[in-house]
């Protein structure tokens, strides 16, 4: 899943010290049925969302205009296709079926994407840079409180794969040359946040366990006031991100 440039625009997540779950490994942790299915569950939609995010960008490289541009985008659909495959390994590794974990979260990948699907090149950068840069902010607040080893995988599978800087570089030079672009995908990136948003919600709220896990009733969740910050805190670094490409928030 594409993420933008950190630290600079992402969200801080990680508190100072680790306790309770966080500060555990896996092999504790998972003791706790309901927690290993909410982890689970975690894993299965990043990677379905990983695979999801290779098949666009290899769709989007059918709309550059240069082969340089092309060649730029099938090389970050490679990163997040890498990515898929360490949490499909490691979701096999936990004995869980692969397959099995991802298929809850088809349905409400692929409406984001049919919801979203970009009309020109253009769209789709602003797309990967400010779509699921949401999203994977999202899911950073979320890996602060999993268990050490869940989290490493987590932050490690939502690094970016260089699509922060190629996208502020393009989408700038095309505002440059033609201003009236820029009113054009500022309306886009704000329609991209409330969807990004939406299909978050959706996919913790179609899963018992992980939606447990996020208010408290396993590891270290999340009381109201925190949801409140984290999503201030989200629309903080969608902010930020709007201001590099050169678009309003």
């Amino acid at each position: 899943m594409t993420s933008s440039d950190k630290p600079e625009n992402a969200s801080e997540t990680a508190p100072a010290e680790h306790t309770g779950v966080a500060a555990q490994d896996w092999a504790t942790a998972s003791a706790d049925p309901q927690y290993r299915a909410a982890v689970v569950d975690l894993l299965g939609a990043l990677a379905y969302g990983e695979l999801a995010a290779f098949e666009r960008l290899a769709e989007d490289a059918k709309l550059a205009p240069t082969l340089e541009d092309k060649a730029e985008l099938a090389k970050m659909a490679s990163a997040e296709f890498h990515h898929f495959e360490r949490l499909r390994d490691r979701l096999a590794e936990i004995g869980e079926e692969p397959t099995q974990a991802m298929e809850p979260f088809v349905a409400a990948y692929d409406g984001f994407h049919k919801q979203t699907a970009p009309s020109d090149w253009l769209e789709g950068l602003v797309k990967a840079y400010v779509g699921d840069s949401i999203a994977s902010d999202f899911y950073r607040e979320v890996a602060a409180r999993l268990d050490s080893d869940s989290r490493g995988l987590v932050l490690a599978v939502l690094d970016d794969t260089g699509h922060g800087g190629f996208a502020v570089e393009k989408v700038r030079a095309a505002i440059d040359a033609d201003p009236r672009v820029g009113g054009r995908l500022a309306l886009w990136a704000r329609r991209l946040m409330g969807e990004a948003l939406s299909q978050s919600q959706r996919v913790v709220a179609d899963r018992d366990a992980l939606s447990t896990m996020l208010v408290g009733g396993v590891a270290d969740g999340f009381d109201l006031a925190e949801v409140g910050k984290m999503f201030s805190r989200i629309t903080e670094a969608h902010t930020k991100r709007m201001a590099a490409l050169g678009l309003a928030a």
